[in-house]
């Protein structure tokens, strides 16, 4: 196999390796006249069947970043809610009190990335979800937090 070849090879499992999650565009609501947007996506736990995550954060048009002069700045704000969405299946999920990174996607050619967390309350039997942005803002991390209980009704 000629090396480039195999470069290629690298390159294509390294793109494949660090592929995020899909999360899928379900809602966008138009904030003001320059084409500024709230994005709302549709995000399942591949661990966790049952479980869809939705969150929402700030798209910022091309017409307010010409105008501000800060082009590859979004802000960091972000807001989860997650609910069953079907029979609770519990996978190979980390049950460290650091949790597992369920989602990521980058918000910025530099440095930031929106990422969801997911921690698992033995204790409370929740499921504990946590979405931030990768970066400090203003001397402030963003993040907003959601939770599932695994526990039945009337069970």
């Amino acid at each position: 196999m000629s090396p480039t070849t195999l470069l290629r090879y690298f390159a294509a499992a390294a793109c494949l390796a660090a592929a995020p999650l899909h999360a899928e565009e379900v809602g966008k609501v138009g904030v003001d006249w320059v084409g500024n947007d709230v994005i709302i996506e549709a995000v399942q736990d591949p661990e966790v069947e049952g479980v869809t995550c939705h969150i929402a954060y700030f798209e910022r048009s091309m017409i307010d970043r010409l105008s501000k002069g800060n082009w590859f700045e979004d802000p960091s704000n972000a807001s989860i809610a997650c609910r069953q969405t079907g029979p609770i299946t519990l996978g190979d999920i980390d049950r460290s009190k650091d949790g597992e990174q369920v989602f990521r996607e980058r918000r910025s050619i530099v440095l930031k990335t929106l990422r969801i967390k997911r921690i698992f309350d033995e204790e409370n039997q929740t499921l504990i979800y946590l979405v931030h942005a990768a970066e400090l803002t203003n001397g402030s991390a963003k993040m907003s937090i959601s939770t599932v209980p695994l526990y039945q009704p009337g069970s």
